[in-house]
């Protein structure tokens, strides 16, 4: 895939990425904030009734459960911040240009993780 000598993708280009990164981090957002409410409000399983050998089990269960959901948060904020980034260098018309080799990231690389900084050729040198 050449891009025929181009050093950076033109403003229609850039455009086109900045509403798809627009839109991933609208999603993100989103789901970033059921995780937080997931957090704030624990759910109730109906299981006060239940007999004092389960709790233990259960209190276990909840804190493994709250760290997951921690994760996954501390994973979208990442993710948000990434795609913010890529709007940077949106506006600095720097996007899509490997930070390795400077060559021009193909667009489907780009479509399926818009906030990448690496071609794939620079992405397996580092394995």
């Amino acid at each position: 895939m050449e891009n025929n000598g181009k050093t950076r993708y033109s403003d229609a280009e850039l455009q086109e990425f900045k509403e798809i990164i627009l839109e991933k981090m609208r999603v993100a957002k989103e789901e970033l904030g059921s995780l937080a409410q997931s957090l704030s409000n624990p759910n109730l399983n109906g299981t006060d009734d239940t007999a004092g050998t389960y709790k233990t089990l259960e209190d276990g269960s909840a804190t493994l459960e709250k760290e997951q959901i921690n994760q996954l948060a501390a994973r979208q904020k990442k993710f948000i911040e990434n795609l913010e980034a890529a709007l940077v260098r949106i506006e600095n018309k720097t996007y899509g240009v490997c930070r390795e080799t400077g060559k021009l990231i193909p667009k489907e690389r780009l479509r399926a993780v818009p906030h990448t900084t690496l071609s794939m050729e620079a992405k397996m040198k580092q394995y």
